[in-house]
């Protein structure tokens, strides 16, 4: 598909909430992300959804670039197609070489993700899906953060410790044999960029998420009565 100012190449993934493609737009490799309509939904709402959650990313990766974080460049958005498009940011999925670089290699990529994730929190954003997956790894060893789809403000302390209680979960179930040393690393970037009596606040509010957790499973498994 192409028009004069866009070319869709590849469709790289189609999920539930949105279809993402690369291709090149006014001369720039980029990235193209169109919200999904659901036909089950009153078409007049399902398109109001589809417009207010377009703009909420698109403003979101505005904001957070100012802000320092990095993030995709917004090239183009329009709100009633449910399109953004965006730099194609060069690197590698992190998931798919964490436990392949070496030790050192592996370490900077999680502290600059942690120091990524950080401003985020300082600046008052939850990414709402951080994983390994939605992380690039760039050839100077730095880390860019995809995906704002979920993205929201903090409005309680939970809200960032949920984005770094996912990570953990991410690293024990994708990374289990380098999970402890690289939360170290991650939280090692995350303490560069905020107050180690934040970190512990957030860190205390993890362990209290995990403790529901197993405790909802213990439930379930018939554990507790």
């Amino acid at each position: 598909m192409s028009t004069s100012i866009g070319r869709v190449e590849r469709v790289v993934y189609l999920g539930a909430e949105a279809l993402v493609a690369e291709g090149e737009f006014l001369g720039y490799r980029a990235v193209f992300k169109l919200r999904v309509g659901k036909p089950y939904r009153i078409p007049e709402l399902d398109r109001e959804i589809v417009k207010r959650r377009t703009v909420h990313e698109a403003r979101t990766l505005e904001a957070l670039r100012e802000k320092g974080v990095s993030v995709p460049r917004l090239l183009f958005v329009d709100p009633l197609a449910g399109l953004i498009v965006m730099e194609k940011v060069e690197g590698v999925v992190l998931r798919d070489v964490l436990e392949r670089l070496d030790r050192e290699e592996a370490c900077r990529s999680m502290v600059s993700l942690g120091e990524e994730v950080g401003k985020m929190h300082k600046h008052g954003v939850a990414h709402g899906d951080v994983t390994t997956t939605n992380a690039i790894l760039r050839p100077d060893g730095t880390v860019c953060l995809l995906d704002l789809g979920l993205s929201k403000r903090v409005e309680d302390i939970e809200d960032v410790a949920v984005d770094v209680h996912l990570l953990v979960r991410v690293l024990e179930s994708s990374h289990h044999s380098v999970k402890e040393e690289m939360l170290r690393c991650f939280l090692e970037g995350y303490r560069r960029v905020l107050e180690e009596d934040r970190v512990r606040e957030v860190m205390k509010k993890v362990s209290e998420i995990r403790m529901r957790g197993r405790y909802v499973e213990e439930r379930r498994l018939g554990r507790i009565a």
